[in-house]
């Protein structure tokens, strides 16, 4: 069911990026446009939020906060992360990722710095021009991956990395360029057909020291390079929900079983493990051991499906506390899986032991 059509603060419209350190909660709401913050985790279901971001109220909503602000309003934020104590979120169809200041405690914050556009009042794909190591278009997901941060550049088929720990200064080009074979080629797959080293909606990104992962949601897949690359662009070392690198089957109307994905749009790594929101078989799959290397290696575990075979919306039946409809974003913090349940519009934690 859609939520009224004006939003309140504890209500959500297709959710699609979620943090939590356990405590705290941050989510995306996309479709008002805005994003709400919880400073403690709630005890009850569909609590107010207690900060939003991107409008000036809690009952706002509409791209750049109905129009009126451009530096402090939304437009589809997906993508949200706490990096070095801040607030970093993936204001998508503004072409940005836009860094707050801790994590406000105060409504309708200004960002203090901007990744992908000159300033604050920019927003146009790629500056308004052709791609470079320094413009973004759509990035959807983002993440630190051992000591490297990397953007899924989703418009531009592409995934870029800065070298270093910590968040790039504005301005700075890329030091690594994936999907692509220079910086100012944006088609899908490289414009030559799928394989182990392109994407098509390159959404989401996780991983750990070792392996760096990407859910390349256009083409079905995971794709994991095992070490993470450091200089140069190189074919994946894995490739999950395809049988090889060079397929990229979306598997519609048939069982999907525990080797094949169709549109991941997220995966996250905790405790040695992985998790991969396989959104429209409306399911979360669980690896209980993070793949390093090779081509459709079955999930251990599924969430929201009675088996590994069932892809139906909430279970082809009415919405539960233990159903999915289209899973987008998800984040694990403390012994919980925080996942942005976007068809039912809202945000479920799961115990995950």
């Amino acid at each position: 069911m859609l939520p009224a059509a004006d939003p309140t603060p504890g209500q959500m419209y297709a959710p699609r990026g979620v943090w939590t350190d356990g405590e705290r909660i941050v989510v995306c709401d996309s479709g008002n446009h805005r994003v709400l913050i919880w400073h403690r985790r709630p005890e009850v279901d569909g609590a107010a939020a207690d900060v939003v971001l991107g409008q000036p109220d809690m009952f706002g909503e509409g791209p750049a906060a109905g129009g009126t602000d451009v530096e402090r309003g939304l437009y589809l934020p997906t993508g949200v992360d706490v990096i070095d104590g801040n607030l970093v979120i993936a204001d998508a169809w503004h072409h940005r990722l836009v860094i707050h200041d801790g994590i406000p405690t105060g409504s309708f914050a200004r960002p203090g710095a901007v990744i992908g556009q000159a300033d604050l009042t920019s927003v146009e794909p790629n500056r308004g021009g052709e791609p470079t190591l320094s413009t973004l278009y759509w990035p959807f997901g983002f993440a630190i991956v051992a000591g490297t941060f990397w953007v899924a550049d989703t418009g531009n088929r592409r995934v870029l990395g800065w070298h270093g720990p910590h968040m790039p200064e504005a301005g700075r080009p890329a030091d690594i360029l994936l999907g692509q074979d220079d910086p100012a080629q944006h088609s899908d797959n490289r414009g030559t057909g799928v394989g182990a080293s392109t994407f098509r909606w390159p959404h989401a990104i996780c991983g750990d020291d070792d392996t760096l992962l990407v859910a390349d949601a256009g083409d079905h897949r995971l794709l994991g390079w095992t070490p993470p690359p450091r200089d140069h662009d190189r074919p994946a070392d894995l490739v999950l929900g395809q049988s090889d690198a060079d397929t990229n089957d979306e598997f519609k109307n048939r069982p999907q079983g525990s080797q094949r994905l169709r549109f991941p749009y997220s995966a996250v790594s905790f405790d040695g493990r992985l998790a991969v929101a396989d959104t429209s078989n409306n399911r979360v799959l669980i690896w209980n051991s993070l793949p390093r290397s090779g081509s459709a290696i079955p999930a251990d575990a599924v969430l929201a499906q009675p088996d590994m075979d069932a892809n139906g919306e909430n279970r082809w039946d009415a919405v539960c506390d233990d159903s999915l409809c289209w899973p987008y974003g998800m984040c694990a913090a403390d012994g919980v899986l925080a996942i942005a349940d976007s068809g039912n519009n809202r945000v479920v934690l799961w115990h995950v032991p």
